[in-house]
């Protein structure tokens, strides 16, 4: 995750970044089948060699991270940053269903319906979207023509950033094959099948005692290679943490209609600048950790260990400031905590924020 990028994305995608760093999801397979053997190496390298680029279908995600209920309506009426943050939770919580397009590296579409609302997430070239029917809002980023060569990268670090409930099974498992070490062990499950196709189950277990992920299972479609299910299970829990993955799937490129998005008429538009240095380059990580490079996040630890620090200056005053803030907290030796099977935030007293895949006693170590 990038640092540098908090600075300009929504404020309130800071909360929902935190958690899908170090989360992701399952959907539970079909019968077990069985394929050709393949080890641990041979899977990997069946995903890494993929070549599927377009592909559309529906995924399910169902999600038991132990949050409180809340009374949503207890937020900050009539502010954008309240309804994000109640949309957000929503999503982290209970049952959902929405649909994904791809129509190649440069396209792509995440639309969840609900009975009296549409979100949307719109990635086309240099564009990207998101609006919520509900509140009729939209963030739009566009990239300017003298940085297209890093548009690319640029909407994808976007995209990756977004709550975990707004990526597909495809997304999710990238983000812990990307950052697999010796701190992981990996091998093959039980063969599968996941929204009608054979599977092979990735499986990676943390070698660490001090994290509250258990294992990632990955289902990887044992003809293409796409990823099509990711589980995550948590330490002390029966039942997954999350779950999220197809249950149907078309490798056919999607209608290119699909990604030409135009928001309503009457739609709030929010249009953030796309960050530049000051000789006008695309901004980018400087590998400066310290909390005093613009305060940026810092990431200390390693593995399924690693703590992520939100230095005061970089904490959105909307959060703090949100009645909703009490509800999901407890009051803990210096500041608040909000605890889940998952993951662990702390907000220390003097405005930093502390998260992780760890026990509070480990946030509140680093916070010292």
């Amino acid at each position: 995750m990038s640092r540098n990028s908090l600075k300009w994305l929504p404020a309130i995608v800071v909360p929902a970044v935190v958690v899908a760093a170090v989360i992701a999801a399952p959907l539970a397979a079909g019968a077990a089948v069985d394929l050709p053997d393949k080890t641990a190496e041979q899977v990997l390298l069946l995903v890494n060699d993929s070549t599927v680029s377009t592909f559309s279908g529906t995924v399910a995600q169902t999600t038991d991270l132990g949050l409180p209920s809340l009374d949503l309506g207890a937020g900050m009426p009539g502010t954008s940053s309240a309804a994000a943050v109640s949309t957000a939770l929503e999503l982290l919580s209970g049952s959902h269903e929405f649909r994904v397009y791809v129509g190649g590296e440069s396209q792509s579409r995440v639309q969840i319906k609900d009975r009296m609302a549409e979100r949307d997430v719109v990635h086309n070239g240099s564009d990207v979207w998101l609006y919520d029917s509900s509140t009729n809002a939209a963030t739009h980023l566009s990239i300017p023509a003298d940085l297209a060569a890093t548009a690319q990268a640029k909407a994808a670090e976007l995209e990756s950033q977004l709550p975990a409930d707004l990526s597909s099974p495809a997304q999710l498992a990238e983000r812990f094959l990307a950052n697999l070490d010796p701190s992981t062990a990996v091998s093959v499950g039980t063969d599968a099948r996941v929204a009608g196709r054979n599977v092979y189950q990735l499986v990676l277990t943390p070698k660490a005692t001090d994290t509250l992920v258990a294992s990632v299972s990955i289902a990887v479609d044992s003809e293409t290679g796409l990823p099509l299910q990711v589980t995550v299970e948590a330490r002390g829990q029966s039942a997954p943490a999350l779950q999220v993955g197809f249950t149907t799937i078309d490798f056919s490129a999607p209608n290119a209609d699909l990604f030409d998005f135009v928001p309503p008429v009457t739609a709030t538009v929010t249009t953030p600048a796309f960050p530049t240095t000051p000789d006008g380059s695309a901004a980018s990580d400087t590998g400066d950790h310290s909390p005093a490079a613009g305060g940026s996040p810092v990431i200390t630890g390693t593995g399924w260990s690693s703590i992520i620090e939100v230095p005061a200056l970089a904490v959105p005053a909307e959060l703090g400031d949100n009645p909703m803030l009490e509800q999901l907290t407890e009051p803990v030796a210096g500041g608040r905590t909000l605890t889940t099977s998952l993951l662990t935030v702390f907000l220390a007293t003097d405005g930093r924020v502390f998260a992780g895949a760890v026990p509070l006693a480990q946030l509140q170590a680093a916070a010292e």
